[in-house]
């Protein structure tokens, strides 16, 4: 077994700094290990006392029968390290430190964690600052978390890997309150050795774990995690995480748009959704999925039928299921004949509302027979009303016994508040919720498809290494995406506003002239673009730019810029924006000035495959114009595909030096015509 395999499933566990008073924090672990059942070795040390709760307790870790494969510290910031080291020493394989005051704190305590650390040397180490973790499965609690005072918690097929200690005792008090079941949960605390993907690719392993769940606050190796997270997916383990830190600050002092769009959170959402990770938006979600997942139900389409007993419930879920993107068709003839038959009544609607009639047992099984049976649904919502707080097992049994008919999702909503009615649902595998919301965000889930990440082919890459660190002027930029197949408009850069006048003959009748500088990335801010100039009229204007930007930027440009000018073209924005922990991020959107005015925008991070593209040029509001809305010609949506690719096969040559990148506009020409950079900034280090 490896160290992690046996902190999580320990056959001996040393409880270091261990009270033998059970109201004390530190009397709380000895107790929990008991409490529920842990059949393995207690090895309490203290000092202080010769036996914690009929166990023998030790005066020190080098007194131990043994190694213990685990080891739990209760002792302060202070002392935690001496008790690390000795641990290390005695040949544990893996300790919890329970103690804050370490990195959280402040530069001292990153001091101090960083001693906690080498302490360890190659024992595996979970914390600092973490509540522990729990093992349902196997009856083991190294953790000092209230929520586990809980008589009953009964296990299951989710496991919980938190950044929070909190939220660790919080999922399970409120999971074990509805009738959810656990499988492991991890509070990584500071992550000062194990981290977030550590667990997350043990748990892909771990056949009692179906569903895994994350509270995610950042992430420390995002490779590792990704892998982890590829791991679980091609093991059929659905993952779920809730992502908190939503704040955009910082997004205006970006120097690109492309940075002002994308942001940290957007990241996030990129990355989740690549791996095939369900983002949870609400905190709620993080128990109400993983349950409706954990069932191993999928739904195979869109259409839900909802049977109520309320008028009211079902029109509050229909509106929910409408939201999410459901539809809600009516029953077919058939289904239609077969309820009515049953009811005596017209079943014609969705919902459907069985009134009294519901609350016949026969008719209640027989209608949700109908409906699951029916070829018009892929899943089935059932409303539990007010009368079942009467007959509280009606709905209960009857949604459990239509469960064997097929492999349709069934999933409940409380319309009263009863938590008993839940709880006993949700232990028969039924998922419930007393919020309609929830209920879509469940389906939701269900309709989810499980898709691999696809695996990226690496591509040849020029050599870049002579590029200049900062910022890349306009025409240098350009030429730098040239080199990887992104054709610029035809330009020239000038010196002095005469070369951009004999310049402009070359280039049409009528032209665009830009100022030309490494430092002043939107040149229209300051009076740096004009269009639709005649050639004559490029020696004075050019003077007049020079001068009217050097007032503006504080800084004279170093030179001009003259192009043709593009017509007939639809405009997008493609960037490149590298964050420090997830690595870069490729951004598509509807372009031009209006680019972070509408922020219809399309955000992944690299690498990406041409499916990928295609689902990032889907997801564009705007892509409509592209492809002959009201008229307009269809635009050259492969060659825009083409330059997306080549885009991002850029980002990666460069890696680590690339800062931004950015091509606003991208005109995308009509079918055939390719597509052309009009404007670009790159930034490198």
């Amino acid at each position: 077994m490896s160290a992690l395999s046996r902190l999580l499933r320990p056959r001996s566990v040393a409880v270091v700094g261990a009270s033998a008073d059970p109201t004390r924090t530190t009397g709380r672990p000895v107790g929990y290990l008991r409490k529920h059942g842990f059949d393995g070795a207690i090895w309490p040390v203290n000092p202080r006392v010769t036996e914690i709760g009929g166990l023998p307790c030790f005066p020190d870790v080098a007194s131990l029968p043994g190694a213990p494969d685990a080891a739990i510290v209760l002792l302060g910031p202070d002392r935690a390290e001496a008790a690390v080291r000795d641990l290390a020493s005695r040949g544990c394989f893996a300790a919890i430190v329970l103690a804050g005051g370490f990195a959280e704190s402040g530069d001292d305590g990153a001091s101090r964690q960083q001693s906690l650390r080498e302490a360890a040397g190659g024992m595996r180490l979970l914390g600092p600052n973490t509540i522990g973790l729990v093992n349902l499965t196997d009856r083991l609690v190294l953790s000092a978390s209230g929520a586990l005072e809980v008589d009953d918690i009964a296990p299951g097929r989710i496991s919980l890997v938190s950044q929070s200690g909190g939220i660790l005792g919080s999922v399970l008090s409120r999971g074990a309150a509805q009738g959810i079941g656990f499988a492991r949960l991890v509070s990584t605390g500071n992550e000062a050795d194990l981290d977030v993907a550590d667990f997350l690719d043990e748990l892909a392993e771990d056949e009692a774990t179906s569903v895994i769940a994350l509270y995610v606050e950042g992430l420390r190796r995002p490779g590792a995690f990704r892998a982890a997270a590829r791991k679980a997916a091609a093991a059929g383990k659905r993952i779920v995480a809730f992502k908190v830190g939503r704040s955009a600050a910082g997004a205006q002092a970006a120097i690109s748009h492309t940075g002002a769009l994308s942001g940290e959170d957007r990241m996030y959402d990129a990355l989740f959704r690549q791996l095939g990770i369900i983002r949870a938006e609400r905190f709620a979600d993080l128990l109400d999925i993983p349950a409706a997942l954990a069932t191993g139900r999928t739904m195979h389409g869109k259409r839900v039928a909802v049977l109520t007993t309320t008028g009211g419930a079902g029109a509050l879920l229909a509106e929910s299921f409408g939201l999410a993107g459901f539809e809600l068709p009516p029953p077919d003839e058939a289904t239609a004949a077969r309820i009515a038959a049953l009811s005596g009544e017209a079943a014609i609607a969705n919902p459907l509302d069985l009134t009294l009639a519901g609350l016949k047992p026969e008719v209640m099984r027989g209608t949700m027979a109908a409906l699951l049976e029916s070829p018009a649904y892929d899943a089935l919502a059932v409303v539990v009303g007010s009368s079942a707080l009467a007959q509280p097992r009606l709905a209960a049994d009857a949604i459990a016994d239509c469960q064997a008919l097929g492999d349709k999702p069934v999933i409940a909503y409380l319309s009263p508040h009863a938590p008993a009615i839940g709880a006993a649902l949700q232990r028969q595998g039924i998922p419930a919720s007393a919020a309609p919301e929830s209920v879509a965000a469940m389906l939701s889930a269900l309709a989810t498809p499980v898709l691999p990440p696809a695996a990226s082919e690496p591509a040849p890459v020029p050599d870049l290494s002579a590029l200049p660190a900062g910022p890349l002027d306009e025409a240098e930029s350009k030429a730098l995406f040239a080199r990887f197949g992104i054709a610029p408009v035809r330009e020239i850069a000038c010196a002095t506003p005469e070369d951009a006048a004999a310049a402009a003959q070359a280039l049409g009748p009528r032209v665009v002239l830009k100022a030309l500088s490494r430092h002043i990335a939107h040149k229209s801010d300051v009076g740096g673009v004009r269009i639709g100039l005649a050639p004559g009229e490029l020696a004075a204007e050019g003077r007049a730019m020079l001068a009217r930007v050097a007032a503006a930027a504080g800084r004279a440009p170093e030179g001009l810029l003259v192009q043709e000018q593009v017509a007939g073209g639809v405009e997008v924005i493609l960037g490149l924006q590298c964050d420090p922990h997830l690595g870069t991020a490729i951004l598509l959107g509807m372009g031009g000035v209006a680019a972070e005015l509408f922020g219809d925008t399309a955000l992944r991070l690299l690498p990406i495959d041409r499916a990928e593209a295609e689902a990032m040029l889907a997801e564009l509001r705007g892509a409509a114009l592209l492809r002959g809305f009201r008229g307009r010609p269809h635009a050259d949506v492969a060659a825009l595909l083409d330059a997306v690719l080549a885009f991002a096969r850029m980002g990666e040559a460069l890696g680590e030096r690339l800062v931004t990148a950015e091509i606003n506009p991208l005109f995308v020409m009509p079918a055939g015509q390719g597509v052309l950079a009009a404007d670009g900034l790159a930034v490198l280090t």
